[in-house]
């Protein structure tokens, strides 16, 4: 009886085994594709204002897409198929 239950505790502890070659490249990926989509690394220093947008135009921009967000469309009326019996 000791005898399965060893071999039944060491076949579930082989489950707990680590994969070495997984834990090295874990998160690789991740940085590579934020690398590859970095434009400009050292954009972060670069303290001057952004230009191409006056104020006016950006605050009309802004009051659209607040209004935008804020009204809600009417629900249409519900799309039947006409499977099964309508009652």
């Amino acid at each position: 009886m000791r005898i399965p239950l060893i071999l039944a505790a060491l076949l579930t502890l082989t489950a707990c085994g680590t994969a070495p070659r997984l834990d090295r490249q874990f998160g690789h990926s991740l940085r590579q594709l934020q690398a590859q989509q970095t434009l400009n690394p050292r954009a972060v220093d670069n303290r001057s204002p952004v230009n191409g947008l006056d104020p006016q135009a950006a605050a009309a921009a802004y009051q659209n897409y607040q209004q935008a967000l804020s009204t809600k469309d009417e629900q249409s009326a519900t799309f039947g198929i006409g499977a099964g019996k309508n009652r």
